[in-house]
């Protein structure tokens, strides 16, 4: 009879307020436009004359970062070949 007698007190929960920002569409297109337009206005500088000299750079390290591909390629087989069979 003890739970018949008890009674349950209900606590009203209020939802916090919208804001202005909920209410606007995900893809609004409020957003300032940055500085800079392009990729290469941070590569290149005012300086023009280095600029062979840094595609000289980029070349070769193009270049090596290929080799080394082509090297792993073509050994990364053959190696787990040989520990496959115990070689």
């Amino acid at each position: 009879m003890r739970f018949l007698e008890a009674r349950q007190t209900v606590t009203v929960v209020e939802s916090p307020p919208v804001h202005d920002v909920a209410n606007q569409a995900a893809n609004d297109n409020n957003t300032p436009a940055p500085d800079i337009s392009s990729a290469l206005d941070l590569i290149l500088s005012t300086e023009d004359d280095n600029i062979e000299d840094r595609v000289r750079r980029t070349e070769r390290l193009g270049i090596v970062v290929v080799v080394i591909m082509a090297i792993g390629l073509a050994f990364a087989p053959a190696l787990f070949v040989a520990l496959t069979l115990g070689i």
